[in-house]
């Protein structure tokens, strides 16, 4: 193997060989890194989907009960809890999530996933670490070994989480309900960490507040009356009401929403209808709706109904939609304010002014939120997984780079994870400081 520095790393070893001596050095970093590479390649082609991560939490509490950690697995299903306690001091909780997504890989990586499985209705699937937690779960295991060999540059207790489902938006509480914070230490700090397509690779980027959206999804399903697609007077076609009510949906949005405050809808699937000569007797919508604050999501849920109920009257429909609200509906991530202070100025000594920038706010949702909502100041930063070159070529194009839960997702994997172990513990350094 090539352990050759590319442009990226070269760069970021530059900007962090001048780093407080208490954290991790450039050959440090660089020592740790084929391990968590192959790690990470392993992680890649052998992901699996929400709650169903036996495999991989084996992997990742073998790992960390081998450098001395407490372990105790199952946790929320198949959540892990590593403990390494260091003297009195703060509990401070890193996060990282287990789990990947049911998106068919085509990167035209070496080490691409090829894994199916069967989801929850028995379907066939196709699986990829799509969102990247494959490299969040490396990095995790990377700062876990650091941390656990260099004890002398810290006091408390670490508590290193894996957690299992966060896509489905129901991780985080599985793992509250199995009694996270009454089994094991409330961590006095929550952090965590997640892979970002808009910065260059080993950037890391922070945003005090409120940080990314509500997620809700919405399960709408609308009645007709099927037939022979030769005769569609004699049938109410649920195809045609369907594609009105996508259309009309997005009215909420550009008329009834403040510009100000934003919403996403979007229609992620369409389901109805078994062949062309068939008119069938309904047709299913999933939903997704992203929001930043209750109020305007109760209002979103409010004209989804409203507007479907008008639609199916409109078409005659003999029955009302049946919409339901599925569970895992995440809350808003709220960085902790001073707690963000703190770690950016922490963040800018180790790794260098220029590879930590504030960014803004995203639509996208995490249910790290939990951990907040629960007492714990908390945090969750981003870091920039896409090589400078290609963000430039990007911009230069207008045609955006692949971006998680895409299936050309895949991180400029050197960089990134070098700087993620870096960035994590640097941040715990901070919290866990010797006096």
């Amino acid at each position: 193997m090539n352990h050759r520095l590319n442009a990226s790393t070269a760069t970021l070893i530059a900007c962090i060989s001048a780093a407080s001596a208490q954290g991790p050095s450039p050959v440090e970093i660089t020592a740790l890194y084929p391990d968590l590479a192959a790690l990470y390649r392993d992680l890649h082609q052998n992901p699996e989907l929400g709650f169903q991560e036996k495999q991989t939490s084996v992997k990742l509490a073998g790992r960390v009960k081998a450098l001395g950690y407490e372990v105790t697995t199952g946790v929320g299903g198949t959540g892990v809890v590593a403990l390494l306690k260091n003297g009195s001091g703060p509990t401070v909780m890193l996060r990282t999530e287990l789990d990947a997504l049911p998106v068919e890989e085509k990167t035209g990586s070496p080490f691409a996933s090829h894994v199916t499985t069967k989801n929850d209705a028995g379907q066939s699937i196709p699986v990829m670490h799509a969102c990247g937690h494959d490299l969040h779960m490396s990095a995790w295991a990377g700062t876990a070994k650091w941390m656990a060999e260099h004890r002398d540059r810290w006091h408390g207790t670490l508590m290193l989480v894996g957690q299992p489902a966060e896509e489905g938006g129901r991780g985080a509480a599985a793992l509250l309900k199995d009694g996270l914070f009454q089994r094991f230490p409330k961590p006095d700090y929550a952090l965590s960490l997640h892979d970002d397509d808009t910065m260059p690779s080993g950037t890391i980027g922070y945003h005090a507040g409120v940080f990314r959206a509500t997620s809700t999804t919405v399960s709408l399903t609308v009645v007709g009356r099927g037939g022979h697609s030769a005769m569609p007077h004699n049938t109410i076609d649920p195809v045609v009401l369907a594609a009105k009510v996508v259309l009309s949906l997005q009215t909420i949005v550009s008329r009834e929403n403040n510009p100000v405050d934003p919403v996403v809808i979007t229609v992620g699937s369409i389901h109805g209808g078994a062949q062309a000569n068939v008119i069938p007797d309904e047709v299913t919508l999933e939903i997704s709706v992203r929001a930043f604050t209750e109020p305007v999501r109760q209002r979103v849920l409010a004209a989804i109904a409203r507007i479907a109920k008008a639609e199916a009257q409109a078409a005659n429909a003999p029955r009302e939609p049946r919409i339901e609200v599925r569970g895992g509906s995440t809350n808003p991530v709220i960085n902790d304010p001073a707690l963000i202070e703190r770690l950016s100025i922490a963040l800018r000594k180790a790794m260098g002014a220029d590879h930590v920038i504030e960014m803004p706010a995203k639509m996208t949702s995490e249910d790290f939120s939990a951990y907040g909502l629960a007492g714990v100041p908390s945090a969750l930063l981003h870091i920039g997984a896409v090589a400078p070159a290609k963000l430039a070529e990007s911009k230069r194009t207008g045609v955006p780079v692949p971006a998680p839960h895409s299936p050309g997702w895949l991180p400029d994997l050197e960089a990134t994870l070098k700087a993620a172990v870096l960035a994590e513990t640097s941040a715990l350094l901070d919290l866990l400081r010797v006096p």
